[in-house]
């Protein structure tokens, strides 16, 4: 599984350390609230909900450099809004890293 990074988050800062870490915290306040979110939409099987969730998500995603967990993101989306969980376990063992990732942080 790829790795969360820093490298976008960086290349927007031009090398601002004070933005950087202003856009850090702010993922890892908001990263923790959309995740229960997502979960709790997925166990009630409120699946357009959870696809919202994972369409928000998808740019903390983005924005942690994970772009081949983007795409299965996208799709995850796509097949939520068709009523199938196809790509769940994918997509939450993305969450986990991302948590991981961030804790470290």
């Amino acid at each position: 599984m790829e790795k969360p990074n820093l490298s976008y988050i960086e290349s927007m800062s031009g090398g601002d350390k004070d933005f950087e870490q202003k856009l850090i915290a702010i993922i890892k306040n908001e990263f923790p609230k959309e995740k229960e979110v997502y979960f709790a939409n997925i166990a009630s099987g409120n699946f357009k909900d959870a696809a919202s969730n994972v369409h928000k998500l998808k740019h903390k995603i983005s924005i942690l450099g994970l772009t081949k967990s983007y795409d299965i993101a996208v799709n995850y989306e796509d097949n939520l809004l068709e009523n199938s969980m196809e790509g769940k376990i994918e997509f939450e063992a993305i969450l986990q890293n991302m948590t991981n990732f961030l804790e470290t942080l």
